[in-house]
């Protein structure tokens, strides 16, 4: 994989997650803020966030709840809304390649609710990379391959 430009500043976002309550939700690869989860009555799941190891691919139980946050931003509650997906990597591998990663995660997140009618104009996608990644082994490593879906306050 070739090292990724500068990704942008991340958008500021809206979150009401505080201290782990409330409604957030983790998927295969995703975790959707509460205010997202709540405004679009998204159904509450507590499977661990992963992407496989060295993949950009969406899991299969994932695209259900991307379906239904497009839904929610064309036509639902978050009509005109904007968000901001953040891609994040688990801590092995090098700076530049985990930016790089982290991108193409959060990059085909938001190719996937692009062609579910989501405008362009209302996805922000940038990287973390490695930087708050807390995973020690396979098990924790696994919490942090995932792309963060938040509400853009901008």
């Amino acid at each position: 994989m070739t090292p990724a430009s500068p990704t942008p500043a991340p958008a500021k976002t809206e979150t009401s997650d505080t201290a782990g309550k409330g409604a957030a939700i983790d998927t295969g690869g995703l975790h959707v803020s509460d205010a997202i989860a709540r405004a679009c009555g998204l159904p509450r799941s507590d499977s661990a966030p992963k992407f496989d190891f060295d993949s950009a691919t969406i899991a299969p139980e994932d695209r259900n709840i991307l379906a239904a946050i497009a839904r929610c931003l064309v036509d639902g509650a978050l009509r005109g809304r904007s968000l901001a997906l953040i891609g994040r990597t688990d801590p092995r591998g090098e700076d530049e390649y985990n930016m790089s990663l982290g991108e193409s995660r959060a990059d085909t997140v938001r190719r996937y609710l692009h062609d579910l009618g989501v405008g362009a104009e209302h996805v922000q996608a940038s990287s973390r990379g490695k930087i708050d990644a807390k995973g020690t082994d396979e098990g924790t490593w696994a919490l942090d391959r995932r792309v963060d879906i938040e509400l853009a306050t901008r």
